[in-house]
């Protein structure tokens, strides 16, 4: 297994691809996020940069209508198999790579989207600094965050981690020219079984436990926040 130099550990997808690409086909079961990216800045016919793309889960879907679509994995078995989930699209590459040394050109990016990738806040200045290299002019950013203010997922996330300061976070973005969008998506599951997999990837197994024991039924009300820049 190769990781590329710099790569930060995401223990939930590095260690358990299986259920987390359970967790994709669960996440925003309404499809909020997409149309509230596209109401700020449309990827048709442009060349889109999937930072932290993991599997590939998402770039197939910015295959449709971009004109070109780049993903960056750090995790080697998982770019492989990005690449082997896009196999058959033409406009899609997969390369190894961190946010902090993107392997891509200047000024050659139109449409960034990293969800729930490095982009945490403080301590990500070097990945913002990489997109002030590779954004072309008028071209725009999208991270998207968990929204630890409000939510059952929220709570669940706020109790877990406190550490991470929503305000902290709206303070770090915004100061940098970021706007916040809020969005209220989901979780929806076929089975139990498969949220209870899914909690125990994203929490330690002390907060996995309380949070199955307090949550019945198969979905979760999850709030998160969309920022968006434009270069």
């Amino acid at each position: 297994m190769s990781i590329a130099d710099g790569g930060i550990p995401s223990p939930n997808i590095w260690q358990h691809p299986k259920v987390y690409e359970v967790e994709n086909r669960a996440v925003d079961p309404d499809g909020v996020i997409e149309p509230a990216m596209r109401a700020i800045r449309d990827w048709a016919g442009l060349t889109v940069l999937d930072i932290g793309c993991g599997t590939g889960f998402h770039l197939p879907r910015f295959a449709e209508t971009a004109a070109r679509v780049i993903g960056v994995e750090p995790h080697g078995a998982l770019a492989d198999a990005a690449r082997r989930r896009t196999r058959g699209l033409p406009n899609v590459e997969v390369r190894q790579g961190t946010a902090q040394r993107l392997p891509v050109a200047d000024s050659s990016i139109d449409v960034m989207h990293a969800r729930w990738a490095y982009f945490f806040g403080p301590g990500c200045e070097p990945g913002l600094a990489e997109l002030d290299r590779v954004m072309r002019r008028g071209g725009t950013a999208f991270v998207i965050d968990n929204d630890a203010s409000r939510s059952t997922f929220g709570g669940w996330f706020g109790a877990a981690y406190p550490m991470i300061k929503p305000a902290v976070v709206e303070k770090f973005f915004t100061e940098r020219g970021w706007t916040r969008t809020p969005l209220d998506m989901g979780w929806r599951f076929e089975r139990r079984e498969d949220l209870e997999a899914v909690v125990r990837i994203e929490f330690k197994p002390a907060d996995a436990d309380r949070i199955i024991a307090s949550h019945s039924g198969v979905e979760v009300d999850y709030a998160i926040n969309l920022w968006s820049k434009t270069f």
